[in-house]
């Protein structure tokens, strides 16, 4: 039944599912890190979620 709705959908509403999902991702991202490091500051929330997003290794030292 899910493939046959997928099926359905047109390309923009396509792309708008998988934009959604991939927020809803970050959200969960940022969830976790978080209750990983309750004192960080939003800004050091999301640079960690980019830096997990595109980066192998931590930033160096003085980038936070």
């Amino acid at each position: 039944m899910q493939l046959e709705i997928e099926r359905a959908m047109t390309g923009e509403e396509r792309l708008i599912r998988a934009l959604e999902m991939s927020e809803l991702a970050r959200e969960f991202a940022k969830a976790r890190i978080r209750s990983d490091h309750p004192d960080w500051s939003e800004a050091q929330i999301t640079r960690e979620v980019l830096r997990l997003a595109f980066l192998p290794r931590p930033l160096p030292h003085g980038f936070r």
